[in-house]
């Protein structure tokens, strides 16, 4: 999915669990970028993930204050998408229904959320449009997908979407095939981990990314269901402080006091035997879960796909590597490209080869 050579000038805002990227292209070229990493502590200062939105805002108008980057030639605004009602794939307008949704009935809380608000607000102080791309609510999951053990809940699609997408297309074209051509198992392993079957263009399963699957940085992942029953029970938690804890305070975190996998590798080099075992135990899981992706394309599986943050860690991707190879080559495409894929889908916008969808009528 390569950015389209055009001349258009585009702000993209991608916000994280821990960290706010924002990049300035003018048609292919990067302009200026920054990965604004957020300290634990700074956002332990907010209950809730809304209440982020004005200290986010806040560090992206100080990082452009001094990118030397002439805000007056942005031409539009695009977001990384959040957790909205399901909605095909595509690139929306950013209007008042899209921010009301995000930042007072998201599906589920998420610091996606805010992108879109602050690429909105940000788009208005400068009179252009704003526009999200591919939500992590993008919803192709075939028939069977949706079917739980228990009639009352459905299965819901929330994975990295563009991550996802993106990825694939890359892979695909690697491999000499449109995506539409390829079945494919692409897992996004970043602070959340989203692991799919891409078939023929389509994410048509998933984990979902706060709900199942391996933990991850700071995501629980599947636990045992009795165990987490008894836990709601205990006292020891009310309803918002127990998603908290399963989403921002498990997986790595929990186990070790960090979610950044350069200080478990400084651990594991070190000769501490317990950070050794829970990468392991991560590598595991997330290999679990990709075979169990496979399944869902009866083992026609083009190639594995790797990317996110956590791509670039060697020692996990070998361990998945060595697991995982019998089903099909490996291919790993460490740190993620959601930034040209948000600005190449704008751009797109912007010289009419694509349309914009409006949320309020998908």
């Amino acid at each position: 999915m390569g950015c389209i050579d055009r001349t258009f000038t585009v702000l993209v805002v991608n916000t994280g669990s821990t960290s706010t990227k924002i990049a300035v292209f003018c048609g292919c070229k990067l302009l200026f970028s920054d990965n604004i990493q957020h300290p634990p502590d700074e956002l332990a200062r907010y209950a809730r993930i809304p209440e982020q939105l004005e200290y986010r805002k806040g560090v992206i108008q100080r990082s452009l204050a001094s990118s030397g980057v002439a805000l007056e030639q942005i031409d539009a605004i695009i977001s990384r998408g959040g957790a909205l009602k399901p909605v095909p794939g595509g690139v929306y307008l950013i209007d008042e229904a899209v921010v009301d949704d995000l930042l007072n009935r998201p599906s589920t809380e998420h610091a996606a959320n805010l992108a879109a608000p602050i690429a909105r607000a940000f788009a208005d102080s400068l009179g252009v449009p704003a526009y999200f791309a591919d939500p992590i609510s993008v919803d192709e999951y075939e028939p069977l997908a949706r079917l739980s053990g228990l009639p009352e809940i459905s299965r819901v699609s929330k994975l990295h979407a563009l991550s996802i997408r993106s990825t694939a297309a890359k892979a695909a074209a690697s491999l000499g095939k449109a995506l539409e051509e390829a079945n494919l198992v692409v897992a996004h392993l970043g602070s959340g981990i989203s692991i799919s079957p891409v078939k023929a263009g389509k994410m048509v399963d998933a984990n979902g990314a706060d709900d199942e699957g391996p933990f991850s940085p700071e995501r629980s992942g599947s636990v045992p269901m009795s165990d987490l029953v008894t836990l709601c029970y205990s006292g020891q938690y009310d309803e918002g402080e127990l998603i908290h804890l399963l989403t921002h305070g498990s997986g790595l975190f929990a186990h070790l006091g960090t979610t950044d996998a350069r200080e478990v590798e400084k651990m594991i080099l070190a000769g501490n035997t317990r950070a050794s075992d829970v990468e392991q135990a991560m590598a595991y899981q997330i290999s679990k879960e990709i075979g169990a992706m496979a399944t869902v394309l009866c083992g026609r599986v083009d190639a594995i796909v790797l990317t996110g943050g956590l791509a670039a860690w060697d020692r996990l991707v070998g361990h998945i590597t060595e697991r995982c190879c019998f089903i099909a080559p490996v291919i790993t495409y460490p740190g993620e490209n959601e930034m040209e894929a948000l600005a190449s889908s704008v751009i797109r916008v912007l010289a009419g080869e694509e349309e914009a969808r409006v949320y309020a009528s998908v």
